[in-house]
């Protein structure tokens, strides 16, 4: 069963003094690329939720975010007395020393923009709240990797489809074939008539040196190997997990296989199928570039 690296997974929980939003999608790489945006506070916790992205969803880009919304954050500032307190004692005496009157509110508002007048206090992580956020993430996590499973069918039923008509177009071949070989000989029998004469040519080793040449214009092997990559793609599709890059190995070969019955061919007719292959070869090519 083919599974797309294309996913979406979101969870939502509501803690005592927090909602969090827990939001992952995957797009088609060639690698894992993972990047996170997590608050401050749950940074400390990047490596495990990488790990179990790793672990989870083995190839693709990732990103996963967490927002919070709460009451309070995961910092708190508070105002720091003895430099406020030290601040308002020096501009006391100052105002008595130049005989300037002190207004106390505008004061106070001046003091607290002074350096070191606030301090920020961060909160300590929660492992019980954590808990039950990695609970969300791998919930999210799940609903990723079911929407890359519904995806997957979607695109195994498009590729099988073109596989299946790859293998019919195969079919169309043996028709033309026999036209096919009479026409080459005929041409090399016309081309070189006038000369076979003329030259005293034993016409035997004339016919054998045809015969030779018909065989290496032979496509029944180029036929045979592709019908077998066929199955074979789709055994390996129906039987395989993470088969995304063996495919497009076996793609390979399919491609392979079709360009030399193209070159072999000499035949309008067959040259017209074996275009109509390669057509539905690239669209395969394109979808398995996002299977897993």
């Amino acid at each position: 069963m083919l599974i797309s690296m294309t996913g979406f997974g979101k969870a939502t929980l509501e803690l005592e003094n927090k909602k969090v939003s827990i939001e992952i999608k995957s797009l088609n790489s060639k690698q894992l690329d993972i990047n996170t945006r997590i608050p401050n506070l749950y940074k400390e916790k990047d490596l495990v939720l990488r790990n179990e992205i790793k672990n989870q969803l083995e190839r693709g880009k990732v990103e996963l975010s967490v927002f919070i919304e709460s009451v309070g954050t995961d910092k708190e500032t508070k105002i720091n007395k003895p430099i406020v307190e030290a601040y308002y004692q020096q501009l006391s005496e100052l105002s008595s020393e130049l005989g300037i009157p002190m207004d106390k509110e505008p004061i106070l508002q001046t003091i607290v923009k002074l350096p070191d007048a606030l301090k920020t206090e961060h909160q300590e992580l929660d492992e019980e709240e954590w808990n039950q956020i990695f609970a969300g993430f791998k919930s999210a996590v799940a609903d990723l990797n079911s929407f890359r499973k519904q995806e997957g069918e979607a695109l195994q039923v498009d590729i099988f489809e073109r596989i299946a008509n790859i293998e019919k177009l195969l079919k169309e071949v043996p028709q033309y074939e026999a036209k096919r070989i009479e026409t080459v000989k005929t041409r090399i029998n016309d081309n070189l008539k006038d000369f076979v004469e003329k030259q005293n040519v034993d016409k035997n080793r004339f016919e054998q040196e045809i015969i030779y040449y018909l065989e290496k214009l032979d496509i029944t092997e180029e036929k045979v190997r592709l019908e077998n990559h066929c199955k074979y793609f789709i055994e390996t599709a129906n039987n395989g997990k993470s088969i995304g890059k063996k495919l497009g190995f076996i793609a390979q070969e399919i491609g392979r296989e079709i360009n030399t019955l193209g070159s072999k061919a000499n035949d309008s007719d067959i040259q017209k199928i074996v275009i109509q292959m390669k057509d539905e070869l690239e669209k395969i090519k394109e979808q398995l570039l996002n299977v897993l």
